[in-house]
């Protein structure tokens, strides 16, 4: 009894150092790699350079007052619609007293002198119906009496100009009624009823009412890189991004690059513009900051894989194609054009083909 307990004492020993090499061999083999592969796709491959900037109108101009004087009435908001010839404010006349008391006094001396012409030329009538005097000598107190009534009425209308701005019997507009000169969206007041403002002279711009914008035809302003201009020409299309209108893009037509650069932060840029195509269900605000994607080349639907993909070998390009599960062969291609992250493929693959990933 004890002999069979011996041995199986043994045998239990010797089956447990047989595991426990069995494990410790099963744990030192290596567990086989698996590749991951992927397949070409048709895609469209864009090579594109950015440019930053912002979207404006076209056309947009400052209304300025054709007098001087105090903002009295504002008849529009920044927002409104306005068409060529809608009131925008009126300008109340505030006079400059040196000018005004010369005028009445000229007015004053035109009255005297038209009462005295007149006194002299009733008197000169009554003798020249009596035969007294010649036609002639009648005719000069005549012309001296019509030229005082001109004197007057050109006194009056001087006057009247300085203290309103205007005629009221001429027939023309008034100027102190400040009228958009062209239709479109009141972007900006920057004057409030009661600021006072002056007309446009050689020695002053004169002071803005409002400005007005065509927003129906907005265009691109931003700067490109002196390492990117040479690349790009007039007529090339572009892919607007607008930071506040998110997932929508527009197209653009590139219609102006700066022949003189500008130093920026260090760097040499181009201004340029382009015209913005707009969409009939999304408003564009003036001045939104965009970045435009210069189409430089593009590629559409073509066969494409991810550029990682590629092992480069002196002046060839192959990537690793599998034959049979998990054996793979260098398969030389042909590639095309590239955008950083893709890469078109001319010859050598096929969608079917099953490409090594590479870690």
């Amino acid at each position: 009894m004890k002999k069979f307990f011996k041995i199986l004492g043994i045998v239990i020993v010797v089956g447990m150092f047989g595991y426990t090499i069995y494990f410790l061999y099963q744990k030192s083999q290596a567990e086989p790699v698996v590749f991951e592969t992927t397949n070409a796709t048709v895609t469209n491959v864009i090579k594109k350079t950015t440019a930053t900037g912002s979207v404006v109108p076209r056309k947009e101009i400052e209304i300025k007052p054709v007098v001087s004087g105090i903002v009295d009435e504002l008849y529009i908001e920044e927002g409104d619609q306005v068409k060529k010839g809608d009131l925008l404010a009126k300008i109340r006349i505030i006079p400059n007293m040196i000018n005004l008391n010369n005028a009445k006094s000229r007015v004053n001396v035109a009255r005297i002198n038209l009462k005295d012409a007149k006194r002299n030329y009733e008197r000169q009538l009554g003798l020249f119906e009596k035969g007294v005097i010649a036609k002639a000598d009648y005719e000069s107190y005549e012309v001296a009496y019509q030229n005082a009534q001109e004197e007057l009425v050109t006194a009056e209308e001087t006057l009247e100009l300085i203290q309103e701005g205007q005629i009221k019997n001429s027939g023309t507009p008034t100027n102190t009624l400040v009228r958009s000169t062209i239709d479109g969206m009141v972007l900006n007041i920057p004057v409030e009823i009661g600021y006072q403002v002056i007309e446009a002279n050689n020695f002053n711009a004169g002071t803005t009412i409002a400005s007005i914008a065509d927003m129906g035809e907005m265009v691109f302003e931003g700067f490109i890189d002196e390492s990117e201009v040479g690349k790009i020409k007039e007529g090339m299309p572009l892919i607007l991004t607008i930071g506040a209108l998110e997932d929508v893009s527009f197209d653009a037509v590139l219609e102006h690059i700066s022949p003189k650069g500008e130093e920026k932060n260090g760097a040499i840029q181009f201004e340029i513009k382009a015209d913005v195509l707009l969409r009939e269900n999304h408003f564009i605000r003036a001045g939104y900051s965009a970045n435009a994607d210069i189409v430089l080349d593009r590629a559409d639907s073509v066969l494409t894989i991810p550029e990682s993909l590629l092992v480069f070998e002196k002046d060839t390009v192959y990537v690793e194609v599998e034959t049979v599960p998990q054996q793979f062969e260098k398969r030389y291609i042909e590639t095309g054009l590239s955008d950083g992250i893709t890469i078109e493929i001319v010859s050598g693959l096929s969608k079917e083909d099953k490409i090594k990933k590479r870690s």
